[in-house]
């Protein structure tokens, strides 16, 4: 199947959904899928966005923006997950807590206001992932249409250039909880520490990063052609010393460089 094909097929099953609600992060997966129904001529679309903590503030203006400059109907609700210790403990299955609430806040709404269908935008690379919030999708009846259009996260890109949305290369954006390792408690605090490291790091240039939390220690992850720019006594100096004075006394950096889902990797998940 070529890619118009799916594009179409993707359209296609779109258009018979009517009302929909979609979970929408501002990334390039639930951006495209926001593009793709508007395309579909759906009779009416909510994209909602679930603001919490662990939910950058750059993060949530973008998807405020993008989702007007598409004329979508756009709304936050407030989601609490560190209230849940199921969540708050950060076991290998943190994701399902996160997402079972809020696929059931999105319920609630569909049910109130008389919406088909949900949506996410699962992709079909993320079926072969550790994703633990799928099985949140499912028990909640939420559909995955660009998963179901067999459409990887590389035609997702694709699509998003040739319709020309500014998602088509920006760098993957999971949420601050995936810093930490498994069992490492996560707390409102220590997720404001890593979105300002993060945050500070990045104004160097930086275009993909993480700053894995181990504690008292920062493990800063960077795409290898970047190290260079560590080699800048000055640029490593101002690093080092802004992390330690939010709290971490140990600043690393992880040579074997950016990898998303590196902390599964070291659960041998």
């Amino acid at each position: 199947m070529t890619l118009d094909d799916k594009f179409n097929k993707l359209k296609e099953n779109l258009k018979n959904m009517k009302r929909v609600i979609i979970a929408y992060s501002g990334g390039v997966d639930s951006a495209f899928l926001l593009k793709a129904a508007s395309l579909a001529g759906l009779s009416e679309i909510l994209a909602v966005t679930g603001m919490s903590e662990s939910l950058p503030q750059e993060e949530l203006s973008f998807a405020t923006e993008f989702a007007a400059s598409l004329n979508i109907k756009h709304r936050t609700i407030l989601t609490e997950e560190l209230m849940d210790a199921n969540y708050a403990n950060n076991p290998p299955d943190r994701c399902y807590y996160c997402k079972k609430y809020l696929f059931g806040r999105l319920r609630e709404i569909a049910e109130k206001e008389n919406f088909s269908f949900i949506l996410d935008g699962t992709n079909a690379d993320d079926a072969h992932d550790w994703r633990p919030g799928r099985r949140a999708a499912i028990e909640e009846g939420v559909e995955s249409p660009l998963l179901n259009a067999d459409l990887s996260k590389k035609e997702i890109r694709e699509l998003s250039r040739i319709y020309g949305l500014s998602t088509w290369d920006k760098p993957a954006t999971p949420c601050l909880s995936s810093r930490f390792p498994y069992g490492q408690k996560i707390t409102a605090e220590a997720l404001k520490r890593v979105n300002k490291a993060e945050s500070f790091i990045r104004k160097f240039g930086f275009r993909e990063l993480r700053v894995r939390d181990h504690s008292e220690t920062a493990r800063l992850e960077v795409n290898p052609e970047d190290f260079r720019i560590f080699i800048n006594d000055t640029v490593r100096e101002k690093i080092v010393a802004f992390l330690k004075s939010i709290g971490y006394k140990n600043v690393t950096l992880d040579l074997q460089g950016f990898r998303s889902g590196s902390l599964n990797e070291r659960n041998h998940l």
